[in-house]
């Protein structure tokens, strides 16, 4: 038995699966090195699913104007970025995390205003629209869902590291993917620690398509849990300024599973700026260099 730390990635088109890989793990060293850690990770290995979605990663590096351009690469953190606190938008955001379940979600957890959500998922999010609709072909698999395929890539690499210690990293739509899978594909296995970054998982549509998963109870109501398979910890990161986690209080949301696991959310600093200089705060790199997930990383390696 050993520690493996595994992570899947999110949104969009990506480079390939080396190349992103390759940048999680400097993310995470420099997160490391940056709060004076001397620890070495662990075995890494990225669950890769953008190929799913594209039939082709991204590979130019060098003409903005041209085909499968890589916009934001890795960069190392900007020495003299600006730390502000956004006490106003702090203050809004906690305000509205409140409320925005009740205003767009009946008490079965099903839309109450479907049009909107579903416009802006197909304007903004179109690799969520399609985990949740679109079917394809699959050579002598016949018809599939997208969905099943990408989910199949993450039990696969579950299934290999069942007799370790694993630290499951999931970005973006990939916190989704991760959580279909240990709610309802291998509740069974178990995770020692689940971090959450950039997570959607708040947001009421993703709340409502993963409640009719869920059996109501015998007063007709759904309850969101925690995995059952998390035995330690599950971490939520998300970054005030961050769009994708505008609800980013997920303790509110999932509760404890039975080993007395729920969400813990940590706001933190997302400093990265893509080669042109632009900061996004969504960008998986930037969380996984923020000084409170190294602190966690290096937690999960020593103990």
């Amino acid at each position: 038995m050993g520690k493996v730390i595994l992570g899947i990635h999110g949104l969009g088109n990506k480079p390939e699966k080396s190349r992103i890989a390759e940048w999680w793990r400097l993310s995470m060293e420099e997160g490391l090195k940056r709060e004076g850690f001397d620890t070495r990770l662990p075995r890494f290995e990225i669950v890769y699913w953008a190929d799913i979605m594209n039939k082709k990663p991204l590979v130019n590096f060098n003409d903005p104007d041209g085909p499968l351009y890589v916009d934001e690469i890795y960069t190392k953190a900007p020495e003299n970025f600006l730390n502000e606190n956004y006490p106003l938008r702090k203050r809004l955001l906690r305000t509205a995390g409140k409320y925005l379940n009740r205003i767009f979600l009946n008490e079965d957890l099903t839309m109450r205003y479907s049009f909107i959500p579903n416009y802006l998922v197909r304007r903004y999010f179109r690799d969520i629209e399609i985990y949740y609709r679109e079917e394809c072909e699959v050579e002598d698999a016949g018809i599939c869902m997208i969905k099943d395929l990408i989910k199949l890539r993450l039990v696969t690499a579950l299934e290999k590291y069942s007799n370790d210690d694993v630290m499951l990293i999931a970005h973006s739509m990939g916190s989704i993917v991760a959580f279909d899978v240990l709610s309802f594909v291998v509740p069974g296995i178990k995770i020692d620690t689940f971090i959450t970054i950039g997570s959607p998982l708040g947001l009421p549509l993703v709340v409502s398509k993963i409640a009719s998963q869920y059996k109501p109870n015998p007063r007709g109501k759904k309850n969101m849990v925690t995995p059952p398979g998390i035995c330690c910890n599950w971490y939520n990161f998300s970054d005030v300024l961050d769009r994708v986690t505008f609800n980013y209080k997920l303790a509110r949301r999932f509760k404890m599973n039975n080993n007395a696991v729920k969400p813990r959310d940590f706001g933190v600093v997302n400093d990265y700026h893509n080669q042109k200089g632009v900061h996004n705060p969504h960008k998986s790199y930037g969380y996984l260099r923020a000084k409170q997930f190294a602190r966690v990383l290096n937690e999960f390696i020593l103990r």
